[in-house]
């Protein structure tokens, strides 16, 4: 839909998504699935809707938006949530949500979220940006392509550089 569109022709259709009922696929190594909802108009609004999904022990790797702060708000279930502040002090900020729990996570920062307990976990997740983007910490460093300097990324993450280059060989997307 055009940024301006003409009013003549929008419906209530084009601020309008039907879908978040239903579970996004978790059939995955993660055993965790994102399902962004699809609203025509919401684009330029500066907004992202999505639903996540995990299974028991479900996760998300480590990650972050670098356009977005995130606000996560639990349906069904129990998600541990955390997230790191930046240098000098790397503080860790866990927490345990449950159902009707709400929990923010600042932009920028690296954060992770698993389902915790026996059941499946439904989240609602908002973000500030209609392009928040996504950087899986792990992927992002060890499936760069081209590769990073496995000697530099041995000596950064103090690891045998035969861990390095394995972790280089995997496939990250």
């Amino acid at each position: 839909m055009p940024k301006d569109p003409d009013p003549r022709i929008v419906t209530a259709n084009d601020f309008f998504y039907r879908g978040l009922h239903l579970p996004s696929n978790t059939s995955n190594p993660y055993r965790a699935g994102l399902k962004v909802a699809g609203i025509p108009d919401l684009n330029g609004q500066g907004l992202t809707l999505a639903r996540l999904d995990f299974r028991p022990n479900g996760f998300f790797p480590p990650h972050y938006h670098p356009r977005a702060a995130e606000i996560l708000t639990v349906l069904e279930g129990s998600l541990e949530v955390g997230f790191v502040t930046s240098y000098p002090n790397y503080k860790h900020y866990p927490k345990v949500l449950n159902k009707g729990d709400v929990f923010v996570i600042p932009v920028g920062l690296v954060h992770y979220q698993r389902g915790v307990g026996r059941v499946n976990t439904v989240v609602l997740s908002a973000l500030n940006s209609q392009n928040p983007g996504i950087v899986e910490v792990a992927a992002g460093i060890f499936g760069a392509k081209p590769v990073i300097d496995s000697n530099y990324l041995a000596n950064a993450f103090r690891l045998n550089k035969g861990i390095v280059e394995r972790l280089q060989s995997k496939r990250w997307s």
